[in-house]
C-alpha cells in the first residue's frame, strides 16, 4: 500500500494547523548555529512532529528523514523527506513564501510530493501522475511553459550571496545570460517554476529536505531538474530546475564552462 492524494492533503492540513496560526504573530526564534544565523520555530518543530506522527501510524514501515527530528528507518524502501517551513527565514518575515514540504522516496528516487503554503491557499501535489493545483486560481493540472533561449528566461534564486565560492562564478554567469532574475522566493520559486510562471531556478546548497518534494512536482509537469553536473537531485547540492528540457541543457552548459 502506497499514499495517495487523500493522504498527502492530511499531512498538509496537519502541517497548516501548526504553521498558519503562528504566521506573523512574533513567534520565538532559536538560533541552530553557534556563528551565523539559521532559524527554527516552534512552528517548524510542531508541524513536522504533526506529519511524523501521521506518516508513522499510517506507514509505519516507512522511512522518515525532517530537518527538525532527523532520521529514522532510513534504509527502508519508501522514506519520506519532510521540510515543515522551508523559507523560516521569509516566514519570521512575514513573507508568504515558505512552505512545508513533503517528498517520498522509494529506492531513494523521488515519487511524489506536497508544497503546501497555507497562508495564500495553495497546495501543490504529485503521486506520480501529473502535478496538481488547488488554490484562489481554481483547480487544474500543472504544466511547465516551453522558453526557447536564456535571453528569454525568467530565473530565481533564493540569494546570490548563498553560493560557495567556487560556485558563485558559474552563477553570476548564469545570470548574466538571462533576461530577469529576482531572488528571495524558496521553496515558492520552484512551484512557481510547475505551474509555468517561470523558467529556472538556480540554488547552492540545499540538503534532501529542501528539494525531495519539488523534483516530482517539476518533472510530473514536464520540467527537469538536476544537480549542476546533470545528475540526479534527491541528495541536494548545487542544483538548476527548468521547465523547458532544452532551456535546462543551456543553462547547465554555461554553468559548467563558466566553473573556475
Amino acid at each position: 500500500m502506497i499514499p495517495d492524494l487523500a493522504f498527502l492533503n492530511r499531512l498538509a492540513d496537519a502541517a497548516k494547523a501548526e504553521t498558519l496560526p503562528r504566521f506573523r504573530t512574533g513567534v520565538a526564534i532559536d538560533n541552530k548555529y553557534k556563528v551565523g544565523f539559521d532559524p527554527v520555530t516552534e512552528a517548524d518543530q510542531a508541524a513536522e512532529a504533526a506529519i511524523r506522527a501521521l506518516i508513522q501510524a499510517e506507514f509505519p514501515d516507512h522511512g522518515i528523514l525532517g530537518e527538525e527530528h532527523g532520521g529514522e528507518g532510513l534504509d527502508q524502501d519508501y522514506v519520506w523527506v519532510i521540510d515543515p517551513i522551508d523559507g523560516t527565514r521569509a516566514f519570521i518575515s512575514g513573507l508568504p513564501v515558505w512552505g512545508t514540504l513533503v517528498g517520498l522516496y522509494h529506492h531513494g528516487r523521488a515519487i511524489m510530493g506536497l508544497m503546501d503554503q497555507p497562508f495564500t491557499g495553495e497546495r501543490y501535489l504529485t503521486i506520480g501522475e501529473g502535478t496538481y493545483y488547488r488554490g484562489p486560481e481554481g483547480e487544474k493540472r500543472l504544466t511547465t511553459r516551453a522558453c526557447a533561449t536564456l535571453g528569454e528566461a525568467t530565473m530565481f534564486t533564493t540569494s546570490p550571496f548563498l553560493y560557495a565560492p567556487v560556485a558563485a562564478a558559474s552563477y553570476k554567469a548564469l545570470e548574466a545570460q538571462v533576461r530577469l532574475a529576482r531572488y528571495g522566493c524558496d521553496c515558492y520559486a520552484f512551484a512557481l517554476l510547475a505551474a509555468g510562471h517561470v523558467d529556472l531556478v538556480c540554488e547552492g546548497g540545499l540538503k534532501p529536505y529542501d528539494i525531495a518534494a519539488l523534483i516530482p512536482l517539476i518533472e510530473q509537469a514536464g520540467g527537469v531538474v538536476t544537480d549542476w553536473k546533470g545528475g540526479r537531485p534527491e541528495q541536494g547540492g548545487d542544483i538548476l530546475a527548468a521547465g523547458d528540457p532544452a532551456l535546462h541543457a543551456q543553462a547547465l552548459a554555461l554553468l559548467a564552462s563558466a566553473a573556475p
